[in-house]
């Protein structure tokens, strides 16, 4: 086969009218030839580091959906369907992820459980990395959250890195923060990446100390602002990342808008783009082509480089994706779920106390961190509730693996001013997690997910809706376009309960992910992620 356009050459940063001819998955040659085609052919984009679990999408429909937007690549931690089923999670994903002509690129997960501060379904330890790490659909280990684990030499967390290195295995990073000799010593124990960074200063330490900077823009973190003015002098050490995307979003754009906004911003194209579709493939050592003769054949048309609109997609010299229509078809599979518990009672999610002031969880927009702040209790006959005038919520976590009392804390920022939300995408451990303006709206929204058996959802006092997730109780068996819609719809109802944050189910699935700071909630209770320890709701 062949194809003509202008030739976008990164590596050597030309642009050139030219034809290319590729046969058997691979290109054959690639050659300057006069023609009045209009379009642009370079490197596929690759997001390099995302949770596809976090789309609610399998990865065979994260595909059909991804490729629309010239991604032909992702690398992948199957940590959040680790955390539910173990090995099993991680094997349904590379399984289900090579039905599709796809280039997903599995690491193994490094934290399961991400702490030992939470209930989670399935526990990965040393030994395990190890025998994922020798399976060559494994290309790395996946994020150290546990970076306390490697300040203080844990014994288990050693190992990991260990045989990471033993197989010539990146490592990456997860430290969102740190600074000064205790990042200096997490970058010396083999870490190489953070996608984690929320500050110019931080990242530019990091960098300076040898370490690759991913540039985060999801569905609820969106650091890119706060990064991309390193991406100039620092391109060659740079990469861009979703880390967690939510269907809607993905139905939008991915990383071609990272690119556009990047380039709006005055930034060298070729920078831009070596940031974009080069340096994964460098660092991960990806069998993905970079537009070479001899190499595959995995390329996209775009139709110009400012905005990125792609045309088309190939993947192994397979069209994927052609004029609006991607041509991945969907494959069948068998669902997979550990859920097990009971529902709940409205008195499970009393709270009997006396106390005058309580610590809130501060959600931030567009942050993963959090802040603490102590404010004055709302009391009502002897049970904290929400005080939803001040905009303080009840919130609880519900142990779905085995019958336990939920958890309960207070977070401001959720805006609700009727009903509740719910998920049981809860990173890491996948508990689930609701937030809501009365104990009665609380459990009447957990009781939605565990008769599902795991989903998101929203209740006012008039309606449910409920977005089922049969998959480990985080992703759907519906195609991508569905569950994009439906996430939608559910969306604009919790912002019609009164939330104003962009993705208030984003950032709600992240208020029990105890590894970043600074106050978060897990099933076992309130947790400080700055000393790393448990603290009272109660001040």
């Amino acid at each position: 086969m062949k194809i003509q356009g202008h030739i976008v050459d990164i590596q050597n940063k030309r642009i050139y009218k030219g034809e290319i001819t590729f046969e058997n998955g691979n290109i054959i040659s690639i050659q300057e030839k006069e023609h009045d085609v209009n379009h642009y052919i370079l490197p596929g984009f690759i997001d390099a580091h995302i949770h596809i679990e976090s789309s609610m999408l399998v990865p065979s429909e994260f595909a059909r959906l991804a490729v629309k937007h010239g991604t032909v690549a992702t690398v992948s931690d199957p940590h959040e369907i680790a955390n539910v089923l173990g090995v099993e999670g991680v094997e349904f994903m590379i399984s289900n992820g090579k039905k599709v002509p796809f280039k997903f690129n599995f690491g193994a997960p490094s934290c399961v459980p991400a702490t030992n501060f939470e209930s989670a379904g399935a526990v990965i330890n040393s030994e395990a990395i190890k025998t994922l790490l020798e399976n060559p659909d494994i290309k790395y280990l996946a994020e150290m959250m546990n970076y306390p684990g490697v300040l203080f030499d844990d014994d288990e967390v050693l190992k990991k890195i260990a045989w990471a290195k033993h197989y010539n295995k990146p490592v990456d990073g997860h430290a969102p923060g740190l600074r000064g000799d205790d990042v200096t010593k997490y970058i010396n124990a083999g870490i190489s990446t953070d996608h984690e960074c929320f500050t110019y200063e931080e990242a530019l330490e990091k960098l300076e100390k040898g370490m690759k900077i991913l540039i985060r823009e999801g569905s609820a973190a969106k650091n890119f602002e706060a990064l991309i003015d390193l991406l100039p002098a620092h391109f060659e050490n740079m990469m861009f990342c979703s880390d967690d995307k939510h269907p809607d979003d993905l139905l939008l754009h991915h990383i071609n808008n990272l690119c556009a906004r990047a380039v709006a911003k005055g930034i060298d194209v070729f920078k831009v783009l070596k940031v974009a579709c080069i340096n994964p493939v460098k660092h991960y050592n990806l069998d993905v082509g970079l537009l070479q003769e001899g190499e595959y054949a995995d390329f996209i048309v775009v139709e110009d480089l400012t905005n990125f609109k792609t045309v088309q997609t190939y993947i192994n010299g397979e069209l994927v994706f052609d004029k609006d229509t991607s041509l991945i078809q969907p494959v069948t599979f068998k669902n997979l779920n550990n859920f097990n518990c009971n529902k709940k009672d409205v008195s499970d999610f009393r709270f009997e106390s006396s106390t005058k002031q309580i610590r809130v969880i501060e959600a931030l927009e567009g942050q993963l961190v959090t802040n603490e702040l102590i404010v004055n209790a709302t009391i009502l006959n002897g049970n904290l509730v929400s005080n939803t005038e001040n905009d303080i919520l009840k919130m609880a976590v519900v142990n779905r693996y085995q019958n336990q009392k939920p958890a309960i804390a207070f977070i401001k920022n959720f805006g609700l001013k009727e009903g509740a939300i719910a998920s049981s995408v809860g990173h890491d451990s996948h508990n689930i997690i609701v937030v809501g303006v009365s104990d009665e709206a609380i459990y009447k929204a957990v009781n939605l997910l565990i008769e599902n058996k795991g989903g998101i959802c929203a209740v006012s006092n008039s309606e449910e809706k409920t977005v089922p997730l049969p998959v480990a109780g985080i992703m759907s068996d519906k195609d991508g376009e569905t569950i994009g819609k439906q996430y939608a719809e559910l969306d604009a109802m919790a912002k019609d309960l009164g939330s104003h944050l962009y993705a208030p189910y984003m950032t709600l699935s992240f208020m029990a992910l105890l590894v970043i700071p600074s106050l978060k909630l897990s099933d076992k209770g309130l947790f400080n992620g700055t000393d790393f320890k448990f603290t009272s709701l109660e001040v």
